[in-house]
């Protein structure tokens, strides 16, 4: 039996997909969130695949899971009608209400998103070939995300409790919302990332419009009621549709204050250009990435290789915060390389509710192709698949390709594969990797091994230049939510862990006066009638 027919096996039929895992009905969405209202759409539908294909009679075929509103512009403009008017240029009820009233609303909302955990999870799974185990470990991240953001704001919220004196001036500094946010998560993790900033978002005050991603649109549906019964009309709106065609009359509205995307810097160039009045508009961007792994002739090669499979192999690659492209010092690039091999030919592959699966089918159609395509553009320009198998493609999964010895001509060395391709750049002097990240687009995170100290405490003094992050002897990643999430050129724009999105969906404001017996009196009436949401020495516990 080929390789090829081994990974044809891993599609099973529909009666041997395992029933606790199945999605044994379709989910046709035929409502969205606007104004307050679950609203019917009787329009044209998206229908949504899954990369998981099935067995059929006919061959393999990828799974209809269901179908979500093709809106229009009409409906979208609807939508920021509706955002606009619970804002009501700050003096709406959400964006006056008090911090521990917003709280209340976040906190009913998160124990209702727990009743639907079983769909969501399902949903990742389908919709995006997420394995089970990690789609589980996305939804729980989620929800620890969501009342560590609101720890985090009680915390700011009494530090701002108190008075200020200075200079014979009494203030009270808080933060205020910012006013209309337009949110779009990517599909990747399209639940975890895309709250990573609409939870923030709302919980600051400000009203949203909420695009899901392409890929991972169902998986909100059975949030939406959810979002309905927890928030005032008009803070959460939903809108479904082509972006292209939705999205730049939004844009060029001038209405929008918050552009929050995750995905490509083209897409968010082109956003922003669109918008009228470019200095009212704030952007909080997580964008491209080329996350690069320094491996040292003084690295532990069996760490390295271990940091190295998890860092560009996790959910296939598909990461912003993947190691895309590896520099291996040539002394030890044998010895990492067979080890490299070994490791990957161990990962398990196959459907995403197998136990202690490590690669699954890909969501995007496009991508196998995509990755054949800079496997072959490698080939021609010197480079060779060294692991057995490597890029072998069924369908909807492709196998790891280790791709080596990359160089500048190839388009893996600079391009984002976004998939299970590791390409291996041999070199000798440690210059040459710093000036591939100082030449690069890109400047979100890297991993240096070593363990020589003076080798590491050079680099490192190079690299936080270059970089918003440098990992010794360990992958790139986001975590812990509590650390800052940035980059650097077009990587990022804004920073993003549990306290700085609090920031970066608001302003300090304050309210100050002379410090006299008149305006003390005057204070002191408002703070002990509890007439201001605003002026208040309350204290959430």
């Amino acid at each position: 039996m080929t390789f090829t027919e081994e990974l044809d096996k891993i599609f099973v039929t529909e009666e041997e997909i395992p029933e606790k895992f199945n999605l044994t009905e379709e989910v046709h969405q035929r409502t969205y969130l606007s104004n307050g209202e679950m609203k019917t759409w009787k329009g044209s539908v998206h229908e949504v695949y899954s990369p998981v294909c099935i067995r059929t009679e006919e061959g393999l075929k990828r799974r209809l899971i269901g179908t979500y509103p093709v809106c229009t512009e009409q409906e979208a403009f609807e939508a920021l009608d509706a955002a606009i008017a619970a804002y009501d240029n700050g003096r709406g009820k959400w964006p006056t209400m008090s911090v521990a009233d917003r709280i209340t609303c976040v906190e009913n909302f998160t124990k209702k998103m727990l009743e639907q955990k079983d769909i969501v999870v399902k949903l990742l799974m389908w919709e995006i070939g997420k394995s089970y185990a990690d789609s589980v470990k996305e939804f729980d991240r989620t929800v620890e995300y969501i009342y560590a953001t609101i720890d985090a704001l009680k915390d700011i919220d009494r530090q701002s409790s108190r008075f200020e004196i200075e200079q014979g001036i009494v203030a009270q500094v808080r933060r205020s919302p910012l006013g209309v946010v337009l949110c779009m998560g990517p599909f990747n993790y399209p639940l975890n990332e895309t709250f990573t900033t609409l939870i923030p978002a709302i919980i600051m005050g400000n009203t949203l419009l909420f695009k899901p991603p392409k890929h991972g649109t169902l998986l909100h549906f059975p949030l939406l009621e959810a979002f309905r019964d927890s928030f005032p009309k008009g803070v959460v709106n939903t809108i479904y549709g082509r972006g292209h065609t939705i999205v730049p009359g939004l844009m060029q509205s001038g209405k929008i204050n918050v552009l929050t995307l995750i995905g490509s810097s083209k897409v968010a160039n082109e956003l922003k250009k669109l918008h009228p009045k470019v200095n009212r508009l704030r952007a909080i961007l997580g964008l491209d990435a080329k996350n690069a792994a320094i491996v040292t002739k003084n690295a532990d090669i069996s760490l390295a290789v271990q940091e190295t499979v998890l860092g560009s192999l996790s959910f296939n690659g598909q990461r912003c915060t993947a190691l895309k492209i590896i520099f291996v010092h040539k002394n030890i690039a044998r010895e990492f390389l067979h080890q490299l091999k070994e490791a990957v030919a161990k990962l398990k592959y196959g459907m995403p509710w197998e136990p202690n699966v490590a690669l699954t089918p890909l969501p995007e159609p496009h991508k196998p192709a995509y990755l054949q395509e800079i496997i072959e553009d490698a080939r021609q320009h010197g480079a060779e698949v060294i692991n057995e198998n490597g890029g072998a493609t069924v369908a909807s999964f492709v196998y790891p390709a280790i791709v080596f010895p990359v160089n500048e001509k190839m388009k893996l060395y600079r391009e984002e594969q976004f998939g299970p391709v590791i390409p291996v750049v041999p070199y000798e002097s440690l210059e040459e990797p710093i000036q591939y990240l100082i030449e690069s687009p890109h400047g979100q995170q890297v991993s240096i091994f070593s363990s020589n100290s003076d080798e590491v405490a050079t680099s490192i003094d190079e690299l936080v230049n270059q970089v918003s992050r440098v990992n010794i002897n360990c992958q790139c990643q986001r975590g812990p939510d509590v650390f800052p999430f940035t980059g650097r050129k077009d990587s990022a724009e804004g920073t993003l862990s549990v306290v700085d999105a609090l920031r970066s969906f608001s302003i300090r404001s304050l309210v100050a006066t002379k410090l006299n017996d008149n305006n003390k009196h005057l204070l002191n009436e408002i703070i002990n009638g509890h007439e201001s949401n605003f002026l208040s020495t309350k204290f959430i516990f």
